[in-house]
C-alpha cells in the first residue's frame, strides 16, 4: 500500500502544477468578449461565470499592486495612476475587443 502512494501522490502533485496552465488568460478572455477595458484602469467582467469572476479578480488584484508601486514611486495617488492606466488601456484595446465608455455602456472596438 505504501508504495501506491507516492506515485498517487506525485501524480495529484502533476495534475495540481499543471492546472495553471489550463485557466483561462487575460488574452483569450479579452478575444473571447469575456471581459472588457474600462477608464477605471481594471477590468470587468461581462460573463458572470466563475472563471471570468476568477480572472478578473486575479487580473485586478495584480494591476492594485502595480498602481500602488508607481503611485508612491511618482508621489500620485493610486486612483490617479489607475485611471492614466485606463485611457491607455481603453486606447490599446484590439479590433474586436470590449471597452466600457465613460458612460458605462460596453462598445466592441
Amino acid at each position: 500500500m505504501r508504495a501506491f502512494r507516492k506515485p498517487l501522490l506525485a501524480a495529484l502533485l502533476l495534475i495540481g502544477a499543471a492546472q495553471p496552465a489550463l485557466a483561462l488568460t487575460l488574452d483569450e478572455a479579452r478575444h473571447q468578449g469575456r471581459v472588457g477595458e474600462t477608464f477605471s484602469g481594471y477590468i470587468a467582467a461581462r460573463q458572470q461565470d466563475g472563471e471570468t469572476q476568477a480572472l478578473v479578480k486575479r487580473i485586478n488584484a495584480g494591476r492594485s499592486v502595480e498602481y500602488q508601486r508607481i503611485a508612491q514611486q511618482n508621489n500620485l495617488t493610486t486612483d490617479q495612476v489607475a485611471r492614466i492606466a485606463g485611457a491607455k488601456l481603453v486606447e490599446r484595446a484590439g479590433e474586436g475587443e470590449y471597452v466600457r465608455g465613460l458612460n458605462g455602456l460596453w462598445m466592441q472596438k
